[in-house]
């Protein structure tokens, strides 16, 4: 696929070569036929949304006491790292009929609108909601709609609600996942019914929306009633873990960034390209809305447990694809324990507390995200700068871009490499002062740079 350079870059480009200066660049924010729906036909994200960050909470391995109450007192650490929405994992009752493990997965749901003793009370989470909103930050819960747990006792009193075999036997959605049943969309009551669930939580707990598991398992016109719904009480926000165009028309603020992810565990193991790379910012604003916020992440609850912890995963480049999640275009994910260095798999079924140390990541991710919240160049979707890859001497191991929005700038150098690079740009300058956020080196145009393995840059206006 050919890259697509913008008027403003294509006017920018021809005045440094007037100036015989050689200047090439890639927009990643191409306009589509989906990007030109009209204002009142897009969905409308909540305000606080467009500058923030989210954070997951592992509530049952956060603490050793793994509850509501011992969470909260982390709060203000987590405001002064820097984190704006807090990402709650379910904490409804868990069902014990085929449960795997001795605690169970917290998405086999007994009850919909029941908190888990195990956790606290729901005293306990309104406490946490209210200190919370207290703080500035916003809490969403995570919503299981696809499937719910074997003695729920929905599977009793309405059967009609699940999915069933040929022979009318309730089934689970997927094979492996035994320890639930699958929830069958076609019945209206169902629908009705579970949107009366998302409802409550709001409407009892104040929470400021949900993150919706496997949401691409479920109708989505079943989550545009639900958004259309919870909208009557307060402007919510949605995160699905999906990632589906047309789930940001009407339903969903936010999506899984899925195939980035994938991408950069490869290229940190030398799998893929920075080819691969920039071919995949460009196919991403060819099929998303403009407004579309996507999520970036390199670690969450199922990759730290499934397919191992960030460092396993990705090595000495867990830092540059970090700086990656932030700077580029998209929110980016913060997974419980990751300011802490958590470098082991946190067992799914079973206590495993994570250990809370001192760590460089934590003064790593607070630069990181109050620049993410502070610069406008790194907004989320429309309210951020675009994002332009700068050309270098040395591109199958530099990737370096550009944001800009406004007076605000930020320049990201990365290399994804195993190896030392020397290199110069193609070219670039800015009429901006830019100070590197962890060295306060300023930037200086057609510099020539010296990067060591897996070294970044992060160059910002103030």
């Amino acid at each position: 696929m050919k890259n697509k350079i913008s008027k403003k870059m294509m006017l920018w480009i021809s005045l440094l070569f007037s100036f015989a200066i050689l200047s090439a660049s890639c927009d990643f924010n191409a306009t589509t036929e989906r990007n030109k729906l009209s204002e009142d036909q897009k969905l409308q994200h909540v305000d606080w949304s467009k500058n923030s960050n989210i954070y997951e909470v592992n509530i049952r391995q956060y603490t050793p006491e793994g509850t509501i109450k011992a969470f909260s007192e982390h709060l203000p650490r987590l405001k002064n790292l820097g984190v704006d929405i807090l990402w709650i994992m379910p904490i409804q009752p868990i069902g014990e009929k085929n449960r795997k493990g001795t605690l169970g997965s917290y998405y086999a749901v007994k009850d919909y609108t029941a908190l888990n003793s195990e956790f606290g009370t729901m005293a306990d989470f309104k406490e946490l909601v209210n200190k919370v909103h207290e703080l500035g930050m916003h809490i969403i819960l995570d919503w299981v709609a696809n499937h719910s747990a074997w003695d729920n006792e929905w599977v009793f009193e309405h059967p009609e609600w699940y999915k069933t075999d040929s022979s009318g036997n309730i089934i689970s959605p997927v094979e492996d996942w035994a320890d639930v049943a699958g929830l069958n969309f076609e019945n209206s009551e169902l629908r009705s019914t579970m949107i009366s669930a998302l409802k409550f939580w709001v409407e009892e707990t104040d929470i400021d929306g949900y993150r919706c598991d496997v949401a691409g398992m479920v109708p989505t016109e079943f989550w545009e009633t639900a958004r259309s719904e919870l909208l009557k009480i307060k402007h919510i926000f949605m995160l699905a873990e999906a990632n589906l165009p047309e789930h940001h028309d009407l339903a969903f603020d936010m999506s899984y960034a899925w195939d980035m992810h994938f991408l950069l565990n490869d290229i940190a193991e030398g799998k893929r390209t920075l080819a691969d790379l920039n071919t995949m910012l460009e196919t991403k604003n060819e099929k998303f809305p403009a407004n579309a916020y996507r999520m970036n992440f390199t670690s969450n609850h199922d990759e730290n447990s499934w397919k191992g912890n960030v460092y396993k995963r990705m090595g000495d480049a867990v830092k540059p694809m970090a700086v990656f999640t932030i700077t580029s275009s998209g929110m980016p994910l913060i997974y419980s324990g990751q300011e802490a260095c958590l470098n082991k798999d946190l067992r799914f079924f079973d206590k495993d507390t994570i250990s809370w140390e001192s760590c460089e990541m934590e003064a790593f991710y607070t630069t990181l995200l109050h620049l993410k919240k502070e610069n406008e160049a790194l907004w989320n979707g429309e309210f951020g700068g675009k994002m332009l890859r700068i050309l270098t001497t040395a591109d199958d191991k530099i990737f370096a871009y550009t944001r800009k929005k406004g007076k605000s700038e930020v320049i990201t150098i990365l290399n994804l490499s195993e190896e030392e690079v020397d290199f110069e740009f193609s070219g670039l300058t800015t009429d901006e002062t830019l100070t590197e956020v962890f060295t306060s080196e300023q930037f200086e145009n057609n510099d020539k740079y010296k990067m060591e393995a897996w070294a970044f840059k992060v160059y910002a206006t103030k």
